[in-house]
């Protein structure tokens, strides 16, 4: 029988190659904690990269919450953006502006906030049927990816503003950036499979 812990782990995934998993459920509950720490603190550090804009900073999580379910899976990726928006939500500076808690999710940039955890678990889903390996398939999976997060993230900022206000402020100046960290996400799955395939190759 499977434990909650040996569900999170997905030998197909990236992360599933590199550091597999055991049917010992404690190894697994140990594995899965690790890796969700690592993502959320990973997530932390991108938000802190960013060019401050009103309503909507340019940040690079967006970059980072798409290789993490393309690298965990959708089940272990999905709760470990799960795990950040949480810290968020408990008050912890996880978040790229400078106060975090419950209110923040609720605010202007709360729907790109939720729509991370859609993307990965998209993503993760994508990269379990193979997604992932090859470079067509990999460019059309990053750019579902974003686009998943900028449908949730103008949904929410439309409740408090016009759709075409909301589109300027928090789609428009986000195009070229996007672009660029889609092109980034493709070719860092691609090397990262690379070398991967040649140590399997040994």
């Amino acid at each position: 029988m499977s434990t909650g812990a040996n569900a999170l782990a997905t030998p197909s995934t990236l992360v599933g190659l590199l550091w597999p998993s055991r049917d010992d459920a404690r190894f697994a509950a140990l594995r899965a904690i690790v890796l969700m720490v690592v993502g959320s603190a990973l997530l932390t550090l991108s938000a802190k990269v960013q060019v401050p804009l009103p309503y909507v900073p340019m940040t690079l999580q967006t970059l980072v919450v798409l290789l993490i379910g393309a690298s965990y899976g959708w089940r272990l990726g999905g709760a470990t953006v799960a795990l950040y928006l949480m810290q968020g939500a408990l008050g912890m500076p996880v978040f790229a502006g400078p106060t975090a808690g419950f209110g923040y999710l609720m605010g202007p940039t709360g729907g790109f906030l939720f729509g991370f955890v859609a993307a990965a678990v998209v993503m993760g889903f994508m990269a379990e049927r193979g997604w992932d390996r090859s470079l067509l398939r990999v460019i059309v999976m990053m750019s579902i990816g974003h686009a998943l997060i900028f449908v949730f993230g103008l949904a929410q900022l439309s409740l408090v503003m016009p759709f075409a206000k909301a589109w300027t402020v928090g789609a428009a100046p986000f195009v070229a950036a996007t672009v660029v960290k889609t092109a980034l996400a493709v070719a860092l799955m691609q090397a990262a499979w690379s070398v991967t395939r040649r140590g399997e190759a040994r």
